[in-house]
């Protein structure tokens, strides 16, 4: 299913099969505005991923820089990197560092499904906690570090996707 490009968006490129995995939990827990987030075909590999910011002619940067209402979550795996994250924020081209957010388990989502259960139970729990405004899932050991670039990406993705 395609987003409406026409009204605010949000594409979800995953680096690997299961982030994808994340992603489909996350937009199963939603009840309205499914058509306004898009999970893309995933990355293969977190370079790969960021790979894409230094293309631009890349089919997503252009389609960020003509519809402003667009906005891009990149999933990657930190692999237990201490600077990988901050890493990945450097890349984002500076026209739309405020429309690019990075995320990702600390070291593989292998280890968090072995912690809370199966992706897609994982991905809903996610949602809810943007939904609720909450960190219960958000909050574990393994996705904590993402604590600044949600409260920066639930700003504005609540009033795209969870708006009643």
């Amino acid at each position: 299913m395609s987003v409406n490009r026409n009204l605010p968006h949000i594409f979800v490129l995953p680096e690997d099969d299961a982030n994808r995995q994340l992603v489909n939990g996350f937009v199963l827990e939603l009840t309205r505005n499914v058509r306004q987030i898009q999970a893309l075909p995933e990355a293969g590999g977190w370079l790969k991923a960021l790979g894409r910011f230094n293309n631009p002619r890349d089919s997503h940067l252009t389609s960020l820089r003509k519809y402003p209402n667009s906005f891009l979550v990149v999933m990657i795996d930190g692999d237990g990197e201490e600077a990988r994250f901050d890493e990945a924020r450097k890349k984002i081209p500076a026209d739309l560092s405020d429309r690019i957010f990075i995320l990702g388990v600390w070291t593989e989502p292998e280890a968090l499904k072995k912690d809370l259960g199966s992706y897609e139970k994982i991905g809903r729990a996610l949602a809810q906690d943007c939904r609720e405004g909450t960190a219960r899932t958000w909050g574990h050991a393994l996705l904590r570090h993402n604590e600044a670039e949600v409260a920066r990406l639930r700003e504005r993705a609540r009033p795209i996707l969870f708006v009643p």
